[in-house]
């Protein structure tokens, strides 16, 4: 079960699910995926985007070339650190685009916000975690007219889509033997 605090929409292309990662320094203000009862480690999958405001006008003046570095961090809820990942892309045209995504207020019905580049995450998490959060830690980005770095809490910074879990359920607690009952 994953709860994204702030759910970026449906891609039209894809049909996933996309969901705003936001700088955070507290796990529960993450991405929060509660793992299933489980044996052994599980292991985590996603694909990680960078998370772009399509200007149709900046494609067309080619002045839209960016660059985009996201750094997210999954931990786990007493803020111990499993493992980071990073996408790094550059967007330059609407083909850059992973996706579109539906809910816009303009004519086209499409958020100005959409996806770029897309890093398959995938991470081992210990066995006795039963529950992890996403979250963002730094995003640097180029653009023709300089250059940026977030890292105040809060913002959005990356999006993820596709979130799996692949583990081993606990095996059944073993039932007595019983014995059969003699026949009269």
């Amino acid at each position: 079960m994953v709860t994204c605090p702030q759910v970026l929409g449906q891609g039209i292309r894809t049909k996933r699910q996309y969901c705003d990662v936001l700088i955070e320094r507290d796990p529960a203000g993450g991405i929060l995926v509660t793992l299933p009862p489980h044996a052994g480690p599980v292991t985590l999958t996603f694909d990680l985007h960078n998370r772009h405001t399509y200007s149709e006008e900046l494609v067309r003046t080619n002045r839209a070339y960016t660059r985009y570095t996201a750094t997210i961090g999954v931990l786990t809820l007493d803020n111990t650190l499993i493992s980071r990942a990073i996408v790094q892309n550059e967007f330059r045209t609407q083909a850059d685009l992973v996706d579109r995504i539906t809910g816009g207020s303009g004519s086209s019905g499409l958020k100005a916000v959409a996806p770029t580049g897309a890093e398959p995450v995938s991470i081992m998490i210990p066995e006795e975690a039963m529950q992890v959060s996403i979250l963002g830690e730094k995003l640097s980005v180029v653009r023709v007219d300089g250059m940026d770095t977030f890292s105040a809490s809060g913002r959005p910074m990356a999006v993820i889509s596709n979130v799996m879990v692949e583990y081993h359920p606990p095996r059944p607690p073993r039932r007595p033997a019983t014995r059969p009952k003699p026949k009269p």
